[in-house]
């Protein structure tokens, strides 16, 4: 079940964001050794300051399993402002084109399962958040995603059968190549990512909304 928590919104929901940042300095600063700030065991950036929309994945008992951070390319976003090299051209800008950053799994979520059990947890949530992702754009009426990722996110996105177009200059950034990708959102994308793995008719909580559009977005 993925749950939608506007940034403006996320002091009613004190526990699951704490879990959620103290996720994102588990995995993106101790195991992947990523150069990013974190203070008082929590990993936060500028960007989460510039109003974006979190999809958290959570079981049936309540506990995170991942999550992701949208943000419009109208304003700050990680794309320009952090991986400009990616983009000698400049960087995409739309109301129709959102960025997708800090997708994780919670390395918690598996600690105490064995190796199949683990895999299927991975597997099921990545495709949740991917699901949710497109659905929640379609309810926004955004047409594409845009998200910087290395080799490795790159073998999941193909394994999971979602499709995306390399844009821009790949270029060694730190110890991997970065690349920029541009993913199209539509009902077939969902459809190529449910027949991976069975997912319900939508993924989002019963009570998900959100006030973000693109003729609003920030």
């Amino acid at each position: 079940m993925i749950r939608i928590i506007e940034r403006v919104d996320s002091n009613r929901h004190p526990q699951l964001m704490d879990k959620m940042f103290r996720m994102r300095a588990e995995v993106f600063s101790h195991r992947l050794g990523w150069e990013v700030n974190v203070i008082d065991g929590r990993e936060i950036d500028r960007f989460d300051d510039a109003d974006p929309l979190y999809l958290l994945s959570v079981d049936h008992a309540g506990l995170l399993q991942g999550a992701v951070r949208l943000l419009p390319t109208t304003g700050p976003n990680m794309l320009r402002d952090v991986f400009a090299t990616l983009m000698p051209g400049g960087a995409v800008e739309s109301p129709l084109i959102w960025e997708s950053s800090r997708f994780a799994i919670n390395p918690d979520a598996v600690a105490a399962t064995s190796r199949r059990d683990a895999n299927h947890i991975v597997n099921r949530t990545t495709i949740e958040l991917l699901c949710g992702i497109v659905e929640v754009c379609r309810k926004a009426g955004v047409e594409h995603v845009v998200s910087v990722f290395d080799a490795r996110m790159a073998r999941i996105f193909r394994a999971a059968d979602c499709p995306f177009e390399t844009i821009g200059t790949p270029a060694r950034i730190g110890k991997v190549m970065a690349y920029a990708g541009l993913f199209e959102i539509s009902d077939d994308m969902r459809e190529r990512l449910a027949r991976i793995v069975q997912m319900p008719q939508t993924v989002l909580a019963s009570e998900a909304t959100f006030s973000r559009a693109p003729e609003t977005a920030r």
